[in-house]
């Protein structure tokens, strides 16, 4: 089919697909636009339409599709964006001009405190944290299980005295390392 044969039939579904585009958006202008993209894509598409099957059809599906990802678009949008003038305390954690240089002072302090830790107590601390379960970490080892717990809990004690500045009862507004 001659490129503008195509353009001639999708243009002459318009009426059609905004009738259908006002049963997404309820809204007259926002139909519009969703005709406008849909046509746009099925003419900048149109090698991928096969002659000889339902062309409203492949329109139809063209809108559904661009609604949904618009929709999908403006969700995550609104999840990201406060749109109110003034921000609530519980969103100040989201805040785009947060320091994150406090972050780095604690990251290097807690490379520190690894790095103070006995190999011994290390290996199983970093498996076990990377996600490898106990039985994983003694067969690697070559150790009973049961000292795979004893060091992995050992090297949380050193940790949580290592880190000691940042427990809760050292400042109430960090968050507790367990």
């Amino acid at each position: 089919m001659v490129n503008y044969e195509f353009e001639s039939m999708v243009s002459q579904q318009a009426l059609t697909l905004k009738a259908h585009a006002l049963n997404f958006t309820r809204d007259e202008q926002d139909a519009d636009d969703l005709v406008q993209d849909t046509i746009l894509k099925a003419i900048t598409y149109h090698e991928k339409f096969q002659d000889g099957t339902n062309l409203k059809g492949w329109l139809y599906t063209i809108m559904k599709n661009t609604f949904i990802n618009n929709y999908r678009k403006v969700v995550r949008t609104n999840g990201i964006v406060i749109k109110s003038e003034e921000i609530s305390s519980s969103n100040l954690m989201y805040s785009s001009t947060e320091n994150s240089g406090e972050n780095s002072f604690v990251m290097d302090d807690i490379k520190e405190a690894l790095s103070k830790l006995s190999e011994d107590y290390y290996v199983p601390f970093t498996m076990y944290f990377e996600g490898y379960k106990y039985q994983e970490i003694a067969d690697y080892l070559g150790i009973p299980i049961g000292t795979v717990k004893t060091r992995i809990h050992m090297a949380r004690i050193m940790l949580k005295k290592s880190l000691k500045p940042y427990s809760v009862k050292a400042n109430p507004f960090l968050f507790s390392i367990r």
